[in-house]
């Protein structure tokens, strides 16, 4: 996997290549380790994963009760199982809420589902409330498949 760190990249550091985001964008589910919080064992859970076309995002449908996203913001690290590779992620936990209100837009465009986004104003739904944006993590070293 190619990682782009160049400065058009922004504050947000390194990007997927275009291999990568293709991947994604073709697997309708794929799977992420996180490593407990407490006890830093690996947990692996399948998810859905969905793109911009230069970022991808995950959330859990289960809100921040469910413990792999409790995981990923308190480790901020993680394997995404991708098209038969094991790449280390960053978890950036998405807080802005026009942006975890997109995801239903790309959610529905590549899954052909109907998620509505919470109004504008209103509290961010459960689901919303627990999405990340998943970016290389070009400084961990290779794991093997947990």
């Amino acid at each position: 996997m190619h990682v782009d760190n160049s400065a058009e990249q922004g504050q947000q550091g390194a990007r997927f290549d275009a291999e990568t985001l293709a991947d994604a964008a073709r697997e309708r589910e794929v799977e992420l380790t996180t490593f407990g919080r407490v006890t830093g064992r690996p947990a692996r859970v399948t998810v859905w994963v969905w793109g911009d076309g230069q970022r991808l995002y995950l959330r859990s449908g289960g809100g921040m009760q469910r413990d792999w996203p409790q995981n990923l913001l308190a480790r901020g690290r993680g394997i995404l199982h991708l098209a038969g590779r094991d790449i280390p992620v960053r978890g950036r936990h998405v807080t802005d809420p026009a942006e975890a209100r997109a995801g239903n837009g790309m959610l529905n465009r590549k899954y052909h589902a109907s998620f509505s986004p919470s109004p504008e104003g209103a509290p961010l739904s459960p689901a919303e409330s627990a999405t990340f944006e998943l970016t290389p993590d070009p400084a961990a070293e290779p794991r093997p498949q947990a």
